[in-house]
């Protein structure tokens, strides 16, 4: 049996986050296997977690995933483990409509108790209201319990405790309000030194979380959840794919479930743009959306891999890239300076980050009869466009068309949307998109 509990909050900068990856290094500290996954599509936090406890975190999310891909993610990736640790995503019910999509909406699917950090720098008995009108709200969503955030001294947790068990909500501990110990909200792309502090952070959490909260209590009132048997569903159709998957300090938003996909129907290699001086021997290139924009000058200077790239897809090579991935095939990224670095050149348009504009949201992306989910981030915009785009739907989480393009040239495909394409038939459907004719 594994066990399973979902930590969320009542809104975003509670500390989720923060308990998260104090109680995954505690876990492992403790030799209790732990596996982290992350509700909804954010690349960052999951980043985070393989940091917190060196396990691989893994995205679920009810827009993006069909419910039989998000049981098979915590089965597959959480065969080995004692428990599975599932961070929500903003407050308990927040969804793109109401709590669609929110932690809440995933806690009922999976019928896994949640955890709930709550904020306790400027309150005290007042969170029995709060926490008893989150336990009443749904009363499908199951309160396990709570964990008070930034809690002043051992005297103002004794009357957070007070309020918990008059209203008979199990409290597990608490985090004190230490500066020292208080983990940035986000950071664009960690280096070697930030990963060096950050790692100091993690470590500090867990080491103040080991004095303040239970972590057997939480672990014993976690969800049972029984072990399956794996199967091996490898397709036998295209099984010897050369897949080439661009992955270093620039590009690396990727989905653990999408390299899967591509692991069931060939062979995968990664490979840097950054460093790597030719592409791979491959039949079909990934570019994955990271931070380009923090790497052009190494990126434009790589000229051999830029041509090495462009003869790849003038030469009807099969090629996948997403958001920074795309701004990467282009002819140029324009820095937040005005400076203009040269990228591959093989789509006629350039991007820009001079004027930055947040695009975001979730996207269904209709491609002919096929239909792919996934989701826009990014602050760059397309100028100097002389692309035709396919004729392609693209809607967001309410169901509205959006301006957002894809574009196809021989065999290669870009756009601006993160895609989930994490089973081997929905890889596939996705080849069969970029080898189209259409």
């Amino acid at each position: 049996m594994i066990k399973q509990l979902i930590i969320s909050a009542p809104s975003s900068n509670a500390g989720k986050t923060t308990l998260t990856l104090g109680l995954l290094r505690l876990f492992k500290r403790k030799n209790v296997a732990v596996q982290p996954f992350k509700v909804g599509p954010d690349y960052i936090d999951p980043k985070f977690h393989e940091l917190a406890c060196n396990k691989v975190g893994v995205n679920l999310d009810a827009f993006m995933m069909p419910e039989e891909d998000i049981n098979a993610s915590l089965n597959f990736y959480g065969n080995n483990a004692d428990i599975n640790c599932i961070e929500g995503v903003m407050g308990l019910f927040d969804g793109a409509k109401k709590d669609k999509g929110s932690t809440a909406e995933m806690a009922k699917k999976l019928k896994t108790p949640v955890l709930m950090v709550i904020d306790a720098k400027a309150v005290a008995y007042s969170v029995a209201p709060l926490i008893q009108g989150f336990v009443n709200f749904d009363t499908e969503v199951s309160i396990m319990g709570v964990v008070f955030n930034r809690v002043g001294s051992k005297k103002h947790f004794t009357m957070l405790k007070e309020a918990c068990n008059d209203i008979n909500v199990p409290c597990f501990g608490y985090l004190s309000n230490l500066k020292n110990i208080e983990i940035p909200s986000r950071h664009l792309g960690l280096n070697i030194q930030d990963i060096k502090k950050f790692d100091k952070l993690i470590d500090d959490v867990a080491t103040e979380l080991d004095k303040t909260i239970d972590w057997k209590a939480i672990l014993e009132a976690s969800k049972e959840v029984k072990k399956k048997i794996i199967l091996d569903k490898k397709l036998l159709v295209n099984k010897k794919i050369k897949f080439a998957v661009a992955k270093d300090a620039a590009f690396n938003f990727i989905y653990p479930q999408n390299i899967a996909a591509m692991e069931a129907l060939g062979e995968v290699t990664f490979f840097s743009p950054l460093k790597d001086v030719v592409l791979p021997d491959c039949d079909f290139i990934y570019f994955p959306g990271g931070y380009p924009e923090l790497y052009l000058k190494a990126l434009a200077t790589n000229t051999t891999m830029l041509k090495s790239i462009k003869d790849f897809g003038l030469n009807n090579g099969q090629i996948y890239a997403e958001c920074g991935g795309m701004m990467y095939l282009g002819k140029a990224i324009i820095s937040e300076h005005n400076e203009a670095f040269k990228m591959v050149n093989y789509f006629d348009f350039e991007s820009s980050i001079v004027d930055k504009k947040l695009h975001l949201g979730y996207r269904t992306s209709k491609v002919n009869e096929h239909i792919f989910k996934g989701h826009e981030f990014h602050y760059s915009t397309l100028i100097y466009d002389n692309e035709t785009a396919i004729h392609a739907i693209v809607t967001n989480a309410l169901e509205e068309q959006t301006s957002t393009k894809i574009y196809k040239k021989q065999n290669v495909m870009a756009s601006y949307v993160h895609h989930y394409f994490g089973t081997p038939e929905r890889l596939q459907q996705l080849i069969n998109e970029i080898t189209s004719k259409v």
